[in-house]
């Protein structure tokens, strides 16, 4: 058996493995059976959100616009500086960054067990609830090996939603004065099919997930004006804040493998959005869509009750 403290000796080690920018976290890794009563599981996983709509935005132009101006003390107007706001918004809302998270999670009942995640950044809670499958753990299993599991759950995180630390971002927020902070709920689904007994050597688990998510955002330019030719008296440009929520629906998979008491979790999400349309300055607005691909590794480790032994 795996001491507690050479558990707890890992854990700097998946601090440096897991050093990236933050992002609300989407990829799910947990199986159908959730911890047993008594338990902790601890872990962490790293990964890449790749969203097609901050893809789409981010052209060579949009680079180079947002690179000449944030140098200038003052910038006319133009319209090729709202794919700029657009950009920046797309990141906000789906960054393609490193994604990386460290948890834990406890069982509370029999098949209630809750969790806490830190993805540098983000903070989420969450709570799942087991309805199908045995209750037991490989050291008293419940139920046969081969056991089939169902489980839905519910987890909610909040963060400032920061830009990336990356040349053309740091341009753009400079530029604008961006700045955006979300709240995300997500409620995934999770059936799984157990290697052993009580998934003593792993699973492999799949399923449905929503997720909801509340946008605050607002633009503050102190330096961009309307210039001659635009028709109207040269003036700087008011700043712009506005409110939205988007639903997303995905379908995920993952595969847990191991011996016990340490695992590996290689997991793969993919979700669909239609973000809505969004209030940029000059009384512009955009619209945006995309497609978000979550790929991830990780590592997990359980700690069983003493009185399971």
């Amino acid at each position: 058996m795996i001491p507690f403290s050479s558990l707890l000796r890992c854990l700097p080690g998946l601090c440096v493995m897991l050093l990236a920018a933050c992002s609300a976290p989407r990829s799910v890794i947990q199986s159908g059976k959730v911890t047993p009563r008594g338990e902790f599981r601890v872990g962490g996983n790293t990964g890449v959100n790749v969203g097609t709509a901050a893809l789409g935005k981010l052209t060579g132009a949009v680079k180079e616009l947002a690179e000449e101006a944030a140098d200038k003390d003052t910038v006319n107007y133009r319209p090729a500086l709202d794919q700029v706001q657009a950009a920046a918004l797309a990141y906000a809302l789906d960054p393609t960054v490193a994604t990386s998270d460290l948890y834990v999670r406890y069982g509370v009942f029999d098949r209630i067990d809750v969790g806490y995640k830190y993805s540098f950044g983000a903070h989420s809670l969450d709570a799942m609830y087991q309805f199908m499958g045995p209750i037991g753990t490989p050291e008293k299993p419940g139920g046969a090996a081969g056991a089939n599991y169902g489980s839905i759950g519910l987890q909610f995180s909040t963060q400032r939603a920061k830009l990336p630390s990356i040349p053309f971002l740091n341009d753009a927020e400079r530029l604008l004065g961006f700045s955006a902070r979300r709240i995300d709920l997500l409620v995934p689904l999770v059936f799984s099919h157990s290697f052993g007994a009580e998934e003593e050597i792993g699973s492999i688990s799949y399923g449905l997930a929503y997720s909801h998510s509340f946008l605050k955002y607002g633009f503050e330019p102190g330096k961009i004006y309307t210039g001659p030719g635009s028709g109207q008296t040269t003036q700087k440009l008011p700043s712009v804040s506005g409110r939205q929520s988007f639903g997303a629906l995905g379908a995920f998979a993952n595969l847990k493998i191991g011996y016990r008491y340490a695992y590996f979790l290689p997991a793969l999400a993919i979700y669909y959005q239609n973000y809505g349309t969004y209030q940029l300055l000059n009384n512009k607005e955009t619209k945006l869509k995309g497609v978000t691909i979550i790929p991830s590794i990780g590592v997990q480790f359980r700690i069983p009750n003493t009185r399971n032994r």
